[in-house]
């Protein structure tokens, strides 16, 4: 089981430079390019102390739900990525509408407030989920809507998009322009098959979806952990975990968002 989080150890930089023990695995495999302006509530998250100044220091993805609120993976912030304690991580920044992550359009956000899910298990992952809230409140219409439960963009079979800056090949070719790719929505008697508690991990479906394709190819990989997966115009779930990147009868998995909103509402700042 792994996260998909971007490797610390492929930013050769912090080799030398940082004592970084940060670990993670495998941008969208089997994607194509989109852009930023299109999907004005993808953000990235990054840190030029803890990755390194190339692509702006990015290492996840995450989501405006909110004119002020943004939602990631709780894993994102957690030691075992970042070598340290997030709140020692002192360049922590969203970057907003910037299209090539080697640039510097658009905006580098600090945030006010970081809420990571207590509850969050490393284990197993669920609960993965984190709400940051931007010390700067975006125009209207940037946000996107969360799906609640019962919602049909949940339904198995319901075509989805996963969005991401990580890795493309599944062999440390980052991408430095947005990515996406098409899934879809896998039931939940599927994904306990591909995850039912062996070394690859437990699908549990209380917290968690999963996505793909049938064949394999199309999946989010290291770097793109707490982006979104967006159904039917909705949020539907954030990059959490799978094995592999694109691999047959793995689907990724994603943090359920009819499941977290509730934590989104009595932490966000709206």
């Amino acid at each position: 089981m792994r996260a998909y989080v971007r490797a610390a150890i492929g930013a050769l930089v912090l080799l030398l430079a940082v004592p970084v023990t940060a670990q993670a695995d495998a941008a969208v495999v089997g994607g194509r390019q989109v852009k930023v302006s299109d999907n004005p509530w993808m953000v990235a998250i990054a840190s030029r102390s803890r990755f390194g100044a190339d692509r702006s220091g990015q290492f996840c993805g995450g989501v405006l739900v909110g004119r002020a609120t943004v939602v990631t993976a709780a894993h994102c912030l957690s030691r075992a990525v970042l070598g340290v304690e997030w709140q020692q991580v002192k360049d922590l920044r969203i970057i907003v509408g910037r299209e090539d992550m080697r640039g510097r359009g658009g905006q580098e956000l600090v945030p006010r407030r970081v809420w990571v899910n207590p509850t969050y298990d490393s284990y197993s992952n669920a609960g993965d989920i984190a709400v940051l809230t931007l010390a700067k409140q975006m125009p209207k219409g940037r946000a996107l809507s969360m799906a609640k439960a019962g919602d049909p963009a949940y339904k198995a079979g319901t075509k989805a998009n996963v969005y991401g800056w990580g890795d493309t090949t599944g062999n440390g070719s980052y991408a430095s322009t947005l990515r996406s790719a098409q899934v879809q929505m896998f039931s939940n008697a599927a994904c306990s098959r591909a995850y039912p508690g062996n070394a690859d991990g437990r699908y549990l479906s209380g917290s968690m979806l999963c996505a793909g394709v049938p064949n394999g190819g199309r999946d989010a990989c290291q770097g793109d952990s707490g982006g979104p997966l967006v159904a039917r115009g909705r949020l539907v779930g954030l990059v959490s975990w799978g094995t592999g990147c694109g691999k047959v009868g793995k689907p990724g998995v994603y943090t359920r968002i009819s499941a977290m909103i509730k934590h989104v509402t009595a932490h966000g700042a709206g």
